[in-house]
């Protein structure tokens, strides 16, 4: 047995035990661990936008640890095993690689990506866009809905077209607003948001981890800003914008230096 088969058996017969034993691991259920998992989750994203690799390291445990108390439920209930589960994935690879595991000819990934949805077609998806979770970020949404149409050929010829596409969509939602249709005005904006997370995709970046790293940017800025504020003996409400934005701009001319 390998050291990674030991540590692995090791958290298995963990498991075992606290389901026995610890009154709050013996009263979980899949409805109880869901929100949980769904904090796990994000918290390993949060860890990978920063690089932090000790974070990762970290929540990739407790995401493992997740699935092999899924798993655990599962076979109290006697609806699969833990070993059900890997033999799934596993058998779900092979099948979907067959590049790898068969005689298929790739040229690139977007060949094995194609292959990958014709597989799955064959295997009794009735929409190449079903596989798209329902609840999915908007935006992380929009960009897998984009590239599972590109597998069947739904897609813009260059990164210029798809640009003008944006420029259009722009322009619709500034005539919405001078309409002030404020129905239209939202169907306008969430038609931009789309065209620039496919706009995105063609630049071979993550829109939804560059909206966080935005995110994170100006949550750090405002937050020495309003220290900033405090250092002067003022609050931000005390505060007008013009004095506001140029702590701001003094703040982003020291972060660039």
């Amino acid at each position: 047995m390998s050291d990674v088969e030991k540590s692995f058996s090791k958290l298995v017969s963990i498991m075992d035990e606290l389901r026995e034993k610890c009154p709050w691991d013996k009263k979980q259920t899949i409805d109880t661990l869901r929100p949980l998992t769904i904090e796990e989750t994000y918290e390993l994203t949060d860890a990978i936008t920063d690089h932090d690799w000790q974070g990762i390291k970290e929540e990739l445990g407790d995401v493992l640890l997740h699935i092999v108390f899924y798993a655990k439920i599962g076979s109290e209930q006697n609806e699969f095993t833990l070993q059900d589960v890997i033999e799934g994935i596993c058998t779900k690879l092979i099948n979907r690689h067959p590049h790898i595991y068969g005689d298929v000819k790739v040229a690139d990934d977007e060949d094995v990506k194609k292959n990958w949805e014709q597989i799955k077609m064959k295997e009794g998806k009735k929409s190449v866009l079903s596989g798209v979770p329902g609840s999915l970020p908007a935006i992380i949404k929009a960009t897998r809905i984009q590239d599972k149409a590109k597998q069947v050929g739904f897609e813009w010829d260059n990164k210029e077209d798809v640009w003008k596409k944006v420029e259009e969509e722009m322009n619709e939602l500034q005539e919405a607003v001078a309409l002030n249709d404020q129905q239209h005005i939202e169907e306008e904006f969430g038609d931009v948001l789309f065209s620039l997370a496919n706009y995105a995709r063609f630049l071979r970046i993550d829109a939804e981890g560059s909206l966080e790293r935005t995110n994170k940017k100006f949550i750090s800025r405002f937050t020495i800003m309003e220290e900033e504020a405090a250092r002067q003996g003022r609050s931000l409400y005390d505060m007008s914008l013009r004095e506001m934005d140029a702590i701001w701009n003094d703040i982003k001319l020291k972060r660039s230096q």
